[in-house]
């Protein structure tokens, strides 16, 4: 969700939207199971919620539970989760300097394991508009090479997703490992934060991608939470908590910002919400998406994507 936007298993390369999932998912820790201890711990009616919840936390089962409806939903359904993520220039001096805007919808279907956890397949997409705004970006002049860039809006996907007791599940091949920290219950409110670093060698070669490939390694990271309503949580008849989205990204420069050996890298922090609905979307925001990437409505017709590839294949070195 330059696509900056956790949690998966990731069934895709090292690349594109591993990493953002991982994010986006990966801040899951706890989920609660309305499972038979709850009515085992005799009447909640006078029992702090807090508390309550906290019980229920010492089963793994429950924290599956609790963590897969904090970040996705415990029925089989499709969640959105919308986000606007500020992007700022980072030349390793001075202050940041406001460069654009991503637009970033995630769409993840969901679904129950036998062993008590949860999976999904997540798709997602972006769309850069101009900074702070939903006005479409359709060009960028790079403030540092002064060149006009044709931005890449991505499509990611489908990758992935496991959620156990304790945050995470990825495979022994698996490049992205994110870290579940520890989880805060604040007043009514539980914090959910997970932190990714990820780093790969770029396939951007600088004999044939001068302006694209920046140094020799890519860098990533990214610290996330998830914030949910405690009653939210405890309430049976849910199955997903709306939950608050908040993630930053530190990055290098995207290949289509053609920044080149330029020092630096982006910062961008994003503020989202999952959605009750897709009809909950922001109108103008959607018709960048309906313009933009539209399969994002209807994954029927979705192709699987890697965005560096895709990168590779649509545009020119230089271009």
């Amino acid at each position: 969700m330059q696509t900056e936007s956790g949690e998966p298993q990731v069934t895709q390369g090292p690349l594109d939207t591993a990493r953002r999932a991982a994010l986006l998912t990966g801040a899951a820790g706890i989920m609660f199971a309305a499972t038979s201890r709850a009515s085992s711990d005799g009447d909640t009616g006078t029992q702090d919620p807090a508390q309550h919840l906290m019980r229920l936390l010492e089963d793994p089962a429950a924290r599956a539970r609790v963590r897969t409806k904090i970040v996705g939903s415990i029925a089989p359904e499709t969640v959105y989760t919308f986000c606007r993520l500020h992007i700022y220039l980072w030349r390793n001096d001075g202050n940041l300097q406001p460069l654009y805007t991503l637009q970033n919808l995630s769409a993840a279907t969901w679904r129950a394991l036998p062993n008590g956890h949860y999976a999904a397949t997540q798709r997602e997409a972006g769309v850069y508009t101009q900074f702070d705004t939903d006005e479409l970006l359709e060009q960028w002049r790079n403030p540092v090479t002064d060149d006009v860039r044709e931005p890449f809006h991505f499509r990611g996907g489908p990758i992935s997703i496991e959620i156990g007791p304790d945050g995470v599940i990825t495979g022994a091949g698996a490049t992205l490992k994110p870290r579940s920290m520890r989880l805060d219950v604040l007043g009514d409110t539980v914090l959910l934060p997970t932190e990714s670093a990820f780093s790969f060698p770029t396939p951007f070669k600088e004999q044939e991608w001068p302006k694209e490939a920046g140094d020799p390694t890519y860098y990533w990271d990214s610290p996330i939470f998830f914030a949910a309503r405690i009653a939210e949580i405890l309430d049976e008849s849910v199955s997903f908590a709306r939950s608050v989205v908040q993630y930053q990204n530190l990055i290098s420069f995207h290949p289509w910002m053609g920044m080149g050996k330029t020092p630096g890298r982006t910062y961008g922090k994003a503020l989202g919400v999952k959605l009750g609905a897709l009809a909950e979307l922001p109108v103008a925001v959607g018709a960048l998406f309906e313009a933009k990437t539209p399969e994002i409505f209807d994954l029927s017709t979705w192709q699987p994507t890697r965005e560096f590839g895709d990168y590779m294949q649509q545009w020119k070195p230089g271009a």
